[in-house]
């Protein structure tokens, strides 16, 4: 079992004291059902009145993987891992979680049997994730109760895309709506039904036909970078779902280079760098 510690600051009710730790009355169900809760290493209800000064111990519940998961083994290319979350990097043409047309070697179920062989009693659960085609940073946390905590928290995410044409503006903000396309059930486009979503670019260099653009997502529509950017008319280089193919290139040339947050649990600022894949040398990009 996985073991939160916590010293009280001040006198309160123990369930009040582990909801204002991020502690979900979901979680906290769990908890109390297969797991357990100690103070001062005797076992507690969530009644318990705790003074200042006292040891809070909870035992988190062992989680079971969905049968519909087949662990892969695959080398793994981890950019962060303690006992709360691991971070990784999906290649381009990986699938973060199994999908209709690709039921089984995914990301997910590569860090599940990685997990597994590390005698993990948890599983992985999908934080941030992206489209098949994008490359880059992927976070999982190993408890679905940091999963709820990180939803709590501001996860800056930073891209990189190699885009058609030469983007002349330095900075540039695209706010514009973003629904399912009426004539398909992958498709995206901007439309004053959709919902509300924000991107962030900054032109970076470009070879006279391309550019290359560190962006940043303010929200997380479905397909946001590359529905935004094709809408301005700079459609990612190899998106041939909002732009057009290009030959020689299988996939659109976006990747999720950076990301930071507050780590729930140290408080620590995290901050994750996964290398440039793409650089301006002519078409060569990949």
């Amino acid at each position: 079992m996985k073991v939160l510690q916590y010293i009280a600051t001040s006198s309160n009710v123990l369930k009040t004291f582990l909801y204002d730790k991020g502690i979900s009355r979901k979680s906290l169900s769990a908890i109390k059902q297969n797991g357990a809760l100690l103070v001062n290493k005797e076992y507690v209800t969530v009644r318990k009145i705790i003074q200042e000064g006292d040891e809070v111990t909870v035992y988190l519940p062992n989680e079971t993987p969905s049968p519909n998961l087949e662990p892969v083994e695959m080398d793994l290319k981890i950019l962060y891992e303690d006992e709360w979350f691991i971070i990784v990097s999906k290649s381009a043409m990986m699938n973060t979680a199994p999908s209709r047309e690709h039921r089984h070697n995914s990301l997910v179920e590569a860090v599940l049997y990685y997990m597994i062989q590390n005698g993990e009693q948890t599983i992985p659960h999908i934080v941030t994730r992206l489209d098949r085609g994008t490359s880059g940073i992927v976070i999982f946390a190993k408890h679905q109760l940091l999963h709820h905590m990180i939803s709590e928290t501001t996860v800056n995410k930073y891209y990189l895309a190699v885009v058609h044409g030469v983007v002349k503006q330095k900075y540039g903000k695209i706010e514009a709506p973003i629904a399912r396309a009426k004539h398909s059930i992958i498709e995206r486009e901007v439309s004053p039904d959709g919902k509300f979503a924000h991107t962030e670019y900054e032109y970076l260099s470009d070879d006279s036909q391309n550019s290359m653009l560190k962006l940043q997502l303010f929200t997380g529509r479905t397909h946001q970078i590359r529905v935004h950017l094709a809408h301005i008319g700079h459609p990612i280089v190899g998106d041939s779902l909002y732009g057009f193919k290009t030959k020689g290139i299988g996939h659109q040339l976006l990747q999720c280079y950076n990301v930071e947050f507050e780590h729930p649990i140290t408080k620590n600022k995290i901050n994750i760098i996964d290398e440039m894949h793409y650089n301006l040398a002519g078409i060569d990009m990949l």
